[in-house]
């Protein structure tokens, strides 16, 4: 619509899978006109501290670039707490919704903040995109702010890092590689070299095998995605035991 053209930046486990101020200088062109970032990020579950915003905001502001972070999955973290940009950078464009923490995926109702001074072009962006957000919508979403609601979300994300703590080491052992712990989202970024084979491959095998399904990496970027899949632990611990059994079973008959 704007005519740009996304370059995207290859980072892996040393980066924790998040874009620095050392890799923006490496790939910053006449072109580049800001950066765009996710945390807790989708699909390794990692995120950017305080100092690591602001330090990412720093090396944008030097280049006269702009900074937009998608902060989709803020509220689903486990043992810490997730910064937001705007802690640090008054002037970030941040991306948010109520499908993640509030579970309101099938609402589509989510949020921008952004500096003033653009407010009027991006409204304009918004009523030619889907002009308005469903009155219906916005009346369910304040629901989601009562206090017996939030406990609801509270006792949730609970149960996400529960399931979070049995998957982690189970699919160590079974042999995946699974470099960086996951803090926040409900995803776990794993690497099937071990086993070898395409991911695409490997997934389809223990779709049609065990059926148990879990996602390529290549869906989600090109870097080594190849060899990684990604796990979302959106499902109860037992059918998450279930799934274990299953892909303990399913890598006995991989490539035999």
């Amino acid at each position: 619509m704007i005519e740009g053209e996304a370059q995207l930046v290859p980072v892996g486990p040393q980066e924790r899978y998040q874009l620095n101020p050392e890799l923006v200088a490496a790939h910053w062109n006449q072109n580049s006109v800001g950066a765009l970032v996710a945390s807790p990020a989708n699909p390794t579950g990692t995120l950017l501290n305080r100092d690591e915003l602001a330090a990412l905001s720093q090396a944008l502001k030097a280049r006269n670039g702009h900074l937009v972070v998608d902060e989709i999955y803020h509220g689903l973290t486990y043992g810490v707490e997730a910064s937001s940009v705007l802690e640090v950078d008054n002037e970030a464009f941040v991306l948010n919704s109520f499908s993640k923490y509030f579970g309101m995926t099938g609402w589509r109702l989510g949020w921008l903040v952004a500096p003033q001074d653009v407010v009027a072009d991006l409204e304009k962006l918004a009523q030619n995109l889907y002009i308005s957000a469903p009155s219906m919508a916005q009346h369910a979403a304040l629901a989601c702010f009562e206090p017996q609601t939030l406990e609801i979300f509270e006792q949730r994300r609970a149960e996400f890092g529960r399931r979070r703590d049995f998957l982690l080491p189970a699919l160590r052992e079974l042999g995946f590689g699974i470099a960086v712990e996951p803090e926040g989202a409900f995803y776990l970024y794993a690497d099937i070299s071990a086993f070898g084979g395409d991911a695409f491959a490997f997934c389809r095998h223990f779709l049609e095998t065990e059926h148990v399904a879990f996602t390529p990496g290549l869906d989600f970027g090109r870097h080594q995605a190849g060899h990684h899949v990604r796990f979302a632990y959106t499902q109860s611990l037992p059918r998450l035991q279930q799934a274990v059994e299953r892909i303990a079973r399913g890598l006995r008959s991989w490539g035999a």
